[in-house]
């Protein structure tokens, strides 16, 4: 990294901003139970954990009751991690399930969830140390700090707001907007001019080379968030895998609000 400031820091939610595995874990279990139907609708004890560590192989959350399908029906955490892609389909067509039903389940359970318990549903979340004071800190700069993520923007307004973060509602970009992080990356360059400088920080690292593969976001700075949704393996790939640059949490909260610019 260095310390030419960006007008724009764009950032992923889910493993970069905010910790939401607790949560993931209760609403992928209520969404499993409501398709499958199992007889102990209590969770083994160690099944939010192998969840928990295999997490990072999801791209978008309407995945989640499908990993936990895997774990019970004796898929390995090695084989879910390696060759989760595939995995997915199989899942799918044996158990006659389509992305847009089981993503529209789980996001009915979840909207049930806030309106008849918010403070319960909240609660279950956690923002990395450091993380919200350093995004207030960004506020108060002429960078324009955006949230572009797989996560419903709604979701992420609510917790933005728990945390005392204020960013406007134009600048997060969740699932809603039904487009590859690179479009919307590109879309910011469309929109701001041919001067604009982008950061991007994201927590998963296929994300991350799917934007070094489009030409014109050369320009673009890419951070691998060494804290979120990725595996050893992952972070110690990014030596070869430049111009991706890996980031520690202690980085994000302390380096980059002393590299700030001068306020506006």
């Amino acid at each position: 990294m260095n310390n030419q400031f960006p007008t724009i820091l764009a950032l992923d939610f889910d493993g970069v901003i905010c910790d939401g595995l607790i949560e993931y874990f209760q609403t992928a279990w209520r969404t499993y139970c409501q398709i499958w139907k199992p007889a102990q609708t209590a969770p083994e004890p160690d099944l939010a954990s192998s969840f928990y560590r295999v997490r990072p192989a999801i791209e978008t959350g309407w995945e989640m009751p499908l990993l936990i399908r895997a774990l019970l029906t004796g898929i390995t955490e090695q084989q879910i991690l390696l060759d989760w892609p595939n995995i997915v389909p199989h899942l799918m067509s044996e158990n006659d399930l389509k992305a847009a039903s089981v993503g529209a389940m789980l996001d009915g359970l979840r909207d049930n969830w806030i309106a008849e318990d918010l403070p319960e549903w909240l609660s279950l979340h956690r923002f990395y140390p450091g993380v919200a004071e350093s995004l207030c800190r960004w506020q108060d700069t002429s960078v324009k700090v955006a949230i572009v993520t797989t996560k419903e923007g709604r979701f992420v307004r609510e917790l933005l707001q728990l945390a005392g973060v204020q960013i406007p509602s134009q600048l997060i970009y969740g699932k809603e907007y039904n487009k590859p992080k690179h479009q919307i990356l590109r879309e910011f360059l469309a929109a701001s001019g041919e001067n604009t400088t982008i950061w991007f920080v994201e927590d998963r690292l296929k994300t991350l080379l799917s934007v070094k593969q489009q030409s014109d976001l050369s320009d673009v700075k890419l951070f691998l968030a060494d804290w979120g949704y990725n595996t050893l393996a992952e972070r110690e790939s990014v030596a070869q895998n430049p111009p991706v640059q890996l980031l520690s949490l202690s980085q994000f909260v302390a380096d980059f609000s002393h590299w700030l610019p001068e306020q506006s």
